[in-house]
C-alpha cells in the first residue's frame, strides 16, 4: 500500500511517499481503508521531534490522527463493529497514522461515522472537535446562560468551539482577524473581537465565566487573559508550552488542556452533525501525495482552515 512516513525527525522534507506492507490487525484492532485522515499542527511537531518526550513514536513513523474509513478486516476479539462498516476515530498519537491507504485502530477508540457528510470530510472531526468539547464542558463545564471568550476562534477548534457553546445555550464572544471574521459570525458567535486591531481584554467589559484560548499568544497576552473571568470560573489553555494562567485569590482556576481519544464523545458529535446542528467545515481537500507539501505550507503558516488528505483508494 502507498503511505506517507518520516524515517527521521525533521523538516517537512522528511516526509517520503512510499511502499508499505499492508498492517494485519492484532487483537482488539481493526484495519481501516482510509477515506481520508486530516492535518493537525501536532503532526507537524511530532515529525519536528518536538515531542519526543509527551508522544514516543516508533520510526518509521506514518503521520495522521484521525481517520474516516471502512473497515475492511478483524483482529481477534472485536466485537460491535463488522467488515463494511464506516466509522472514524481518534488514533493512538503514540502509534502510526492514516496517512496511508490503511490503518490499524484499537477497535474502542472508533464510532461509526456521521451519514449526512461525505465519509471523507468526516476526518475533520475527531481531534479538533474532542478538544473543542473537552475543553468546553469537561474543564470548563460550561452551562445554558454562562458567557464564554473563544481566543483564536478562527480555527478548526474555534469553529467547533463556537458551534458547541452556542448549541448549548452560552453566550460567546470570540476573537478572530479580518479573515475569519465572518465565519466566526455564522458559526454562531455573539460577539467578534477583531485581534488585530483590539486589545482583547479592554474589549470584553463585563465578566465571563470561561475563557478557552486557542491562539499561540505571547506570555504577557496569555495571562492578561485572567483577567476578565469572574471568581471562581476558569481558563482552558490549548497551547501547552505555555501554562495557563490562573488568580488564587479569585479563584479563578487555570487548566491545560491535553486531548484524549473517547468515543462516547465523538459519537455525541456526529449525533449533533447528523441532527443538523454542528457543520463540518473543510478548507482543503489534498491527494495523499502532497503531504509533505502541505507540512511545508504549514511550517510557513500558509494554511488556513481544516485541511483533509484523501488516499488514492479513496
Amino acid at each position: 500500500m502507498k503511505a506517507v512516513r518520516f524515517h527521521e525527525y525533521g523538516d517537512p522534507d522528511v516526509l517520503r511517499y512510499e511502499d508499505v506492507e499492508q498492517p494485519v490487525p492484532g487483537v482488539g484492532e481493526v484495519r481501516i481503508r482510509v477515506a481520508a485522515t486530516s492535518f493537525n499542527s501536532v503532526d507537524g511537531n511530532i515529525r519536528g521531534g518536538f515531542m519526543r518526550g509527551p508522544i514516543p513514536v516508533e520510526l518509521p513513523h506514518t503521520p495522521g490522527i484521525d481517520v474516516a474509513g471502512t473497515v475492511d478486516a478483524l483482529g481477534e476479539g472485536v466485537d460491535g463493529i463488522a467488515v463494511g462498516d464506516d466509522v472514524i476515530g481518534f488514533l493512538p498519537m503514540d502509534g502510526n497514522g492514516a496517512a496511508a491507504e490503511y490503518v490499524l485502530a484499537p477497535a474502542d477508540v472508533l464510532t461509526p461515522a456521521p451519514k449526512s457528510v461525505p465519509l471523507a470530510d468526516a476526518a475533520a472531526l475527531p481531534l479538533v472537535g474532542l478538544t473543542a468539547y473537552q475543553a468546553l464542558f469537561d474543564h470548563g463545564k460550561l452551562t445554558a446562560g454562562q458567557r464564554v471568550l473563544i481566543n483564536g476562534a478562527g480555527g478548526a477548534v474555534g469553529g467547533y468551539a463556537v458551534q458547541l457553546a452556542k448549541n448549548a445555550g452560552a453566550h460567546v464572544i470570540a476573537t478572530a482577524s479580518p479573515r475569519s471574521t465572518e465565519t466566526v459570525k455564522s458559526a454562531g458567535a455573539d460577539e467578534v473581537i477583531d485581534h488585530t486591531t483590539t486589545g482583547v481584554t479592554a474589549a470584553v467589559t463585563e465578566p465571563v465565566d470561561v475563557v478557552l484560548n486557542l491562539a499561540p499568544v505571547d506570555p504577557a497576552e496569555l495571562a492578561a487573559l485572567v483577567t476578565p473571568v469572574r471568581p471562581g470560573g476558569v481558563v482552558v489553555n490549548t497551547t501547552v508550552w505555555m501554562p495557563a494562567p490562573a488568580d488564587e485569590e479569585r479563584g479563578v482556576r487555570g487548566i491545560d488542556l491535553f486531548v484524549r481519544s473517547d468515543a462516547e464523545q465523538l459519537a455525541k458529535l456526529v449525533a449533533l452533525i447528523d441532527r443538523g446542528e454542528l457543520h463540518v467545515a473543510i478548507a482543503e481537500r489534498l491527494p495523499l501525495a502532497e503531504l509533505p507539501t502541505l507540512h511545508a505550507r504549514a511550517a510557513e503558516g500558509a494554511v488556513h482552515g481544516k485541511v483533509i488528505v484523501v488516499p488514492p483508494t479513496a
